[in-house]
């Protein structure tokens, strides 16, 4: 009997989260590979999930974290290996979809978060984004939670957790210097992820839903930072750097925004009209109210589990899974998660 013909080799980004990281004959943002070493070791101490090798959550994570490599630290947008250029688009919480180009100009961090009290990008660039976050909290690890499609649509629920080392220092959306003490304390967020890709399970359409503001309620728990005035003239990154004594205005205010306002704040009361979010697909105006099918969790409900789960750092979230699908959370097996930027 003639042989079955070996299936094709699955692409080295799948199954290697350090894939892109070996690539020689590309252009480094900082003229060589970053070092992922120390992000590794936290995620492989604190994970909450061991995928079995092979399964599609691995595969999923390892592209993940090679996408957010090369999105953060490929500045030359043909070195990109893990996304269909042609096809290719990005955006968070029912926004705009934008080109790989936007993110490359503003950065990873820009590209996520909206302005707010806390930070923005209107006033801040690449460098000062990466001193803001990455000082604050060294190590930022990333993981996928559970994955609820296959290719050629792939949805997914992630974590990113790390833990706050050094004070945030950012900018906010009144062009104010922002400075929250570190509490040493856990930082752990969870988002939802629906991205289609190609026969080469390459990145073509990247649809992200996450609270953003639940990392800041998390740096500063009681709202209490304090505000700086500064000169509007100096680059974002020397206002970082900056230990400027200008008109200190302390906030106790905490933050008090609801589920349901932050819903709405991110797009998700009409996600199902935009045909991203898993949650609402399949949602049907009944009554001029969103109604989801039958069996289906409601949105808040789902996002406030989410949140919960998020801000507790030890957590295991017991889900019922397809042994086929997901494999065994063996937790002895060990992955490598990360995620650059926005996330790592």
């Amino acid at each position: 009997m003639p042989q079955e013909p070996a299936p094709p080799a699955l692409p080295d980004y799948l199954t290697d989260p350090d894939a892109v990281l070996k690539d020689t004959e590309v252009n480094w943002r900082y003229g060589r590979a970053p070092d992922y070493s120390k992000t590794r070791k936290v995620f492989s101490e604190t994970k909450q999930k061991s995928h079995e090798a092979g399964s599609l959550p691995e595969l999923v994570q390892n592209l993940v974290k090679n996408w957010e490599v090369e999105a953060s630290f490929k500045p030359t947008l043909k070195d990109w290996r893990t996304i269909d250029h042609e096809n290719y688009s990005f955006a968070i919480n029912s926004s705009e979809p934008e080109g790989a180009e936007a993110m490359l100009k503003v950065g990873t961090y820009n590209a996520i978060i909206a302005p707010n009290e806390y930070y923005s990008p209107d006033y801040s660039d690449f460098a000062s984004s990466h001193k803001t976050f990455k000082r604050m909290m060294p190590t930022f690890a990333w993981e996928v939670l559970e994955v609820y499609s296959g290719p050629p649509t792939v949805s997914f629920r992630w974590r990113h957790w790390g833990v706050m080392k050094n004070d945030y220092v950012g900018i906010n959306n009144k062009g104010e210097k922002v400075t929250a003490k570190a509490h040493g304390g856990a930082i752990d967020i969870q988002g939802v992820t629906v991205a289609t890709v190609n026969d080469k399970v390459q990145l073509q359409s990247v649809r992200t839903w996450f609270d953003p503001m639940d990392m800041f309620r998390q740096i500063a728990p009681n709202g209490v930072v304090k505000k700086e005035t500064v000169d509007k003239d100096m680059a974002p990154a020397d206002v970082v750097d900056s230990t400027a004594s200008g008109s200190a205005t302390p906030t106790t205010k905490p933050m008090t925004t609801s589920v349901t306002e932050g819903l709405d704040a991110m797009g998700l009361g009409d996600a199902a009209a935009t045909g991203g979010c898993p949650f609402a697909a399949g949602a049907q105006k009944q009554d001029g109210e969103t109604k989801l099918p039958e069996g289906h969790p409601p949105v808040e409900e789902k996002m406030s589990q989410v949140v919960a789960e998020s801000r507790t750092e030890n957590d295991t979230i017991k889900t019922e899974l397809d042994p086929e699908q997901h494999g065994k959370f063996d937790q002895e097996v060990a992955d490598h998660p990360y995620m650059p930027g926005g996330f790592r």
